[in-house]
């Protein structure tokens, strides 16, 4: 198979994949005929391809995907108007403490925010593939480690922990989750009510635009086949 009909191959598999596809699985296209460093190499010939259009194809952490450019959103958003919730500040600022201290318990997070953390919100971050408990600390009670998933990567459109944008001043930004922030579940249950002062009142449009039938979190959305 010559480079341009291999390309169209992985075109048409990632055009129509729902999720990203990892270069391990796109291999099984050639019945791994082509090896790693050939897949990748076509991959990055295959981005170029597309640079100039309004989709574009990415690495994140469970592999490549296509995904609308983000200066779309203000023409895709058109499609779909409705202004979804949005997560409180304090929902951000406990996803935001676990991604940049974990694994972190629940009492990390509340000596960190000053505030007692619902339980009812790691629910929410768990059910939404971003959170998941992967040990416990030997200390009275073994309370649960937190700690950020694959998912929670893919969401943000990041290949690794790596890429988050530097903490300020030692204290991780709840805003840099912004994209995760439009199209989530809102935290209903305040943990306290000073944390109810920080309900938001509305809130932005959501993120990059949906392409299709999409429910990419990051706001970059997943190119998918009409059904």
């Amino acid at each position: 198979m010559n480079t341009v009909d291999a390309k169209r191959v992985l075109e048409t598999a990632l055009i129509c994949a729902p999720l990203p596809v990892s270069v391990r699985d796109l291999r099984a296209l050639f019945d791994d005929a082509l090896g790693t460093d050939t897949v990748k190499g076509l991959l990055l010939e295959l981005r170029d391809d597309w640079a100039l259009r309004g989709v574009e194809l990415v690495q994140v952490a469970s592999g490549w995907r296509f995904q609308s450019r983000p200066e779309m959103r203000v023409y895709l958003d058109r499609l779909h108007p409705e202004k979804p919730p949005r997560y409180t500040r304090a929902a951000l600022e406990t996803l935001a403490i676990i991604a940049y201290k974990q694994p972190v318990t629940r009492g990390d997070i509340e000596d960190i925010r000053g505030v007692t953390v619902n339980s009812l919100l790691i629910k929410q971050f768990e059910d939404r593939g971003w959170v998941e408990v992967i040990g416990h600390r030997e200390t009275v009670g073994r309370p649960a480690l937190l700690a950020t998933t694959r998912q929670f990567l893919d969401d943000l459109g990041l290949q690794s922990l790596d890429q988050l944008p530097a903490m300020q001043a030692g204290v991780p930004q709840p805003d840099l989750f912004k994209a995760l922030d439009a199209d989530a579940v809102p935290a209903t249950e305040p943990e306290t009510a000073a944390v109810a002062a920080e309900q938001s009142d509305g809130g932005d449009a959501p993120p990059t635009a949906v392409v299709q039938d999409t429910t990419g979190l990051d706001g970059q959305a997943s190119l998918l086949p009409q059904v």
